[in-house]
């Protein structure tokens, strides 16, 4: 996905150790979080670079979280809510994303590892919940038997 930089967590307390030896101690320019967690949220706040930008795209559905806001405010952190509720921007970001795939610009299809039809939708909600190994996201497929 033209990462330049990717690493993997391991739940041992030296994640964000790991991550800043990869800039030299500095922190990232540019962090996404993605998991909606609250550990994914305090791995992403310690690793982001003073001035830089934190881009918040994880839904965080189980309940309130809390951040760092003297070492936000001290860094002087962008801070991006991703989560889009203006109709016409979530469409017009739907109609780029899908002209820059056309284009060849973005590759969704390596986050694809499943696929799911519409007669075992079940099997679709159980995969997210349950997040098997290997699984990133499922292709619905309009039929009802894969």
């Amino acid at each position: 996905m033209d990462a330049e930089e990717v690493f993997a967590t391991r739940d041992d307390g030296h994640d964000v150790e790991r991550a800043m030896r990869i800039v030299s101690g500095e922190g990232f320019d540019r962090v996404i979080e993605v998991s909606g967690t609250q550990a994914s949220l305090d791995l992403a706040s310690a690793i982001t670079a003073e001035h830089a930008r934190l881009i918040i795209a994880g839904y965080h559905q189980d309940g309130p979280r809390q951040v760092n806001m003297q070492q936000w405010n001290w860094r002087g952190l962008d801070v991006v809510n991703a989560h889009e509720r203006t109709m016409d921007r979530y469409v017009t970001g739907v109609q780029q994303a899908i002209q820059a795939a056309l284009e060849g610009r973005l590759d969704p299809f390596p986050l694809l590892t499943h696929t799911v039809s519409l007669g075992s939708l079940d099997l679709g909600y159980r995969l997210m919940r349950e997040r098997p190994d290997g699984f990133v996201k499922a292709l619905l497929i309009n039929e009802l038997d894969a």
